[in-house]
């Protein structure tokens, strides 16, 4: 194994968003969408729907703000939802993006960064 593979991220999670279709301005924001864009997960700890809730966000720059996409899946989030709230370095990268009718089809892959 060269340096390169031992320094590059885990991909833990390979996953649809979830509740794309009942975030505001959605449509407004896709086009700034990009595959292998990097976003962001934070961990919604208080969330009366789902213990283990994580959101997942576009990251904010200079120009444009963060956007809330949605969420990592149900049943599917309770390991990143751990491995966030002991400190680990979790991070999402955007695969795949399409829209199918009114639902905004969103692939992405969950990373462990060393």
């Amino acid at each position: 194994m060269n340096t390169a593979d031992a320094s590059a991220p885990l991909v833990l999670l390979e996953c649809l968003v979830a509740g794309t279709t009942h975030r505001p301005n959605l449509k407004q924001h896709e086009p700034g969408l990009y595959l292998g864009q990097p976003l962001r997960l934070i961990r919604e700890a208080d969330s009366k729907y789902d213990d283990w809730a994580v959101q997942v966000h576009t990251e904010a720059t200079d120009s444009v703000p963060a956007v809330w996409l949605g969420y990592l899946p149900e049943g599917r989030n309770e390991t990143v939802a751990r491995l966030l709230e002991a400190g680990k370095n979790i991070t999402a990268r955007l695969v795949h993006k399409s829209w199918e009718e009114d639902w905004l089809y969103l692939e992405i892959e969950v990373l462990l960064n060393d």
